[in-house]
């Protein structure tokens, strides 16, 4: 939303926006597009130890400088998920009749159908428009017809998950869930490129389609997320959609795109420069014109600011262009690993002799990293 580091805006979970930070929507309304925002928010700070979060009401100033928005702040229950929006006598707040991927993508192929119609009436203003939704996330629940082409008894599991009945159960059991809500989540994918299409807007329109986290899912006998290992860190990132490029630029990039990437590389797509207060690259040249700048990074910077989650204490690394992964806590390595070799981190290399001078290499390049976005995080010491 902000192209900026958790430490220098969200340090964690359940925490708010900077009052007057600006995001991704403020760029795009100065340059005179339509902006839109619906689904899942989880940006006003809300405490669920205070009360359901799919209750709670975010003002209109605190939702992120967007002109349409229906969202809520947090919800855990796919088919029992409150929206709200707008404000004053025009305020609503009521529960979505179905599944929440489904309905949620009915409000914005209704918004895909308003602006269709504007274009037909002559209006030529733009529109960006976020759809930001729960699923795949736990519980692992999703509709019927998904569900039952999941067994989890024929489920494969990743090489990584230990041999261990209890894991192994758990990790079948979620994923049959996790697997149908993807299946789910596809499905309304397929339903917005129809709209668009139907609307004349699927010519011009870019498609950007990402996740904010992955799920261990017994792999190192692990679940869930806040885990610098691949599954919980290695999230989708695809551009497409508009005809323009069909053809001419396809396949998989290797590029370490972050999460601070993704504003900078949306609004490079529609031909705006990021702001200065964006912290993140634009690769929009990958898509664009097949092939990277000269001045971007060699490595993403990844980071657990308030130890949250499935991992008891504070950490920082590096995922490098080449494929290597260092990872340290506070005055202490911890992980080490060649992705290249080792796409399923099953040989940690951290106190192997014969990996020192690569662990020095890396410790000095992610204190440049803490530097450069003005964090502050002691690194063990390599002599």
């Amino acid at each position: 939303m902000t192209s900026r580091y958790p430490h220098n805006c969200v340090s964690g979970h359940e925490v708010q926006l900077p009052s007057g930070q600006k995001t991704i929507a403020h760029v795009f309304n100065e340059h005179g597009y339509k902006t839109a925002y619906i689904g899942k928010w989880h940006l006003d700070g809300f405490h669920e130890r205070e009360g359901r979060a799919a209750k709670h009401i975010i003002p209109p100033e605190r939702r992120g400088g967007f002109q349409h928005w229906i969202g809520y702040e947090n919800n855990n229950s796919q088919y029992d998920c409150w929206v709200h929006g707008d404000e004053g006598d025009n305020a609503f707040h009521y529960r979505l009749p179905g599944y929440e991927t489904d309905e949620l993508t009915n409000l914005l192929i209704d918004y895909i159908k308003q602006q269709g119609k504007a274009k037909n009436r002559g209006d030529e203003a733009p529109f960006f428009a976020v759809l930001s939704v729960q699923p795949p996330h736990d519980p692992y629940i999703a509709p019927e017809e998904m569900r039952k082409r999941h067994n989890p008894a024929r489920i494969e599991l990743r090489p990584n998950v230990p041999n261990i009945p209890r894991i192994i159960d758990q990790a079948r059991k979620e994923l049959s869930g996790y697997y149908a809500m993807i299946e789910n989540l596809d499905w309304n994918v397929g339903r917005i490129r129809k709209a668009l299409e139907a609307c004349g807007l699927d010519g011009d329109t870019h498609l950007i389609f990402f996740s904010d986290h992955g799920d261990m899912h017994g792999s190192h006998g692990q679940f869930r997320k806040t885990i610098p290992f691949e599954e919980s860190i290695r999230i989708p990132f695809i551009m497409g959609g508009e005809q323009l490029y069909h053809g001419r630029v396809r396949g998989t990039d290797t590029t370490p795109i972050n999460h601070v990437d993704i504003a900078p590389t949306t609004l490079g797509l529609c031909g705006i420069e990021k702001p200065t207060w964006m912290e993140g690259t634009d690769y929009s040249s990958h898509r664009l014109r097949g092939n990277p700048k000269d001045n971007e990074p060699d490595s993403a910077y990844i980071q657990n600011i308030n130890a949250l989650g499935e991992v008891c204490r504070p950490w920082r690394g590096i995922v490098t262009k080449d494929g290597w992964k260092y990872v340290c806590y506070e005055g202490a390595e911890w992980m080490l690993y060649n992705l290249q070799e080792d796409p399923y981190e099953q040989v940690n290399l951290i106190n192997f002799r014969s990996h020192q001078r690569k662990c020095k290499e890396l410790n000095e390049r992610l204190r440049e990293w803490i530097k450069t976005t003005a964090d502050s995080f002691t690194l063990p010491e390599y002599h």
